[in-house]
């Protein structure tokens, strides 16, 4: 039973090194996922047994206690202290969690922010179990230790492996939907992942540190509506444009966010018409972005959003009459931007494709162009 268990102790290491090594220059996904979660988890397991058995070895085990504190002859104390090793392990497990996600779920399933924390909290898993292992290594058997530093090799070439896959597919998808970046640095952010994208996988290793920052920034900050929806909105005067066209704009609102709208252009930044109720009427980013999160509020807590809406219909019209000039709108502008960005990191947070549903609202044709992401 002891040669059983020191083949499998001895041979899972090497065996899962190998379908690490075949599976970096595989894209297919299915039975790679299940190798991949099984490997991971049960290597972990084994990796603590190992490191378990090793300090058994060499002495009487390892002790909670901390440096401060007597052990007996032959025991160790904590390699983590007591009150910041939690941290420590903590970080990991997010590490853990980030790339299982990574793994499971596709680029196009998750939204914006959990596929950002994804990736960050894999990177951060990553260095904690290296500064984790060089501190074990002072107490550990050579050969299990080895065993156990071919298991975190293991993990880091999974870890690369996803988060490349991770970046072609945003790509892909990107240069596929024809996406029109919102800002300069997103566009130059989608130029740079472009190259990184189409690297080959020993050059992507040695960046791989960078190329998780960028991806991170592109993620969040790269965003922005599909081709297909600024093919029909980035024009002016036909059912789905969205373009102001070069005229004197008059202003009447009934809404906070509406009157807002109507303050001076320098600070309130006017972008389009728009139609709501069958009325033309001017909007701004944050007008959209506040209609947008109604709109996902509707869609996935109807209940609360009624609630929501009752009580803004209650006070916020009201409110809006007082609203005659422009420099009041301007004041309204300003009060609602932290408002504004509670609503923008929730619709990244929830939905896998905020900028889409940006960029339709007041369009009187959302449903059918969102429908097209």
């Amino acid at each position: 039973m002891d040669y059983v268990l020191f083949i499998i102790f001895l041979g899972f290491p090497f065996a899962m090194t190998a379908i690490n090594i075949l599976n970096f220059f595989k894209n297919k996904r299915g039975l790679e996922i299940i190798l991949d979660i099984f490997g991971t988890y049960t290597g972990l397991i084994m990796t603590m047994i190992a490191f378990d058995m090793s300090v058994d070895i060499l002495g009487n085990g390892i002790t909670p206690e901390d440096y401060d504190t007597a052990v007996w002859v032959g025991s160790y104390h904590s390699p983590l202290h007591s009150e910041y090793g939690d941290l420590i392990i903590t970080i990991i497990i997010l590490g853990y969690l980030g790339l299982s996600i990574l793994g499971v779920f596709k680029p196009e399933k998750l939204s914006p922010v959990i596929s950002a924390a994804s990736i960050a909290c894999t990177a951060l898993g990553i260095i904690a179990g290296i500064f984790l292992y060089i501190q074990l290594s002072e107490n550990c058997d050579g050969l299990l230790f080895i065993l156990c530093l071919l298991y975190l090799a293991n993990i880091i070439m999974l870890a690369v492996r996803r988060i490349r896959s991770h970046i072609i597919e945003h790509v892909r998808l990107a240069n596929e939907r024809e996406t029109a970046y919102r800002t300069k640095f997103g566009a130059w952010l989608g130029k740079i992942m472009s190259k990184v994208s189409t690297m080959t996988l020993f050059s992507f290793a040695l960046i791989f540190p960078i190329a998780v920052i960028f991806e991170i920034l592109y993620i969040i900050l790269g965003q922005g509506a599909d081709g297909f929806i600024k093919a029909f909105t980035m024009t002016a005067d036909w059912t789905f444009s969205t373009q102001i066209p070069p005229a004197p704009i008059e202003y009447d609102g009934h809404y906070l966010c509406t009157v807002a709208a109507g303050g001076h252009k320098k600070i309130v930044k006017p972008l389009r018409y728009g139609k709501r109720l069958g009325d033309t009427i001017v909007v701004n980013r944050q007008l959209l972005i506040a209609n947008a999160f109604e709109d996902m509020i509707a869609e996935k807590l109807p209940r609360f959003h009624k609630t929501v809406r009752g009580a803004y219909n209650k006070y916020g019209y009201p409110i809006s009459r007082h609203i005659t000039t422009r420099t009041r709108a301007d004041i309204v502008y300003i009060l609602m931007k932290p408002l504004e960005y509670i609503f923008v990191f929730v619709l990244y947070l929830c939905d896998s494709h905020p900028e889409n549903r940006i960029a339709v609202q007041y369009s009187g044709h959302k449903k059918s162009m969102e429908n097209k992401k």
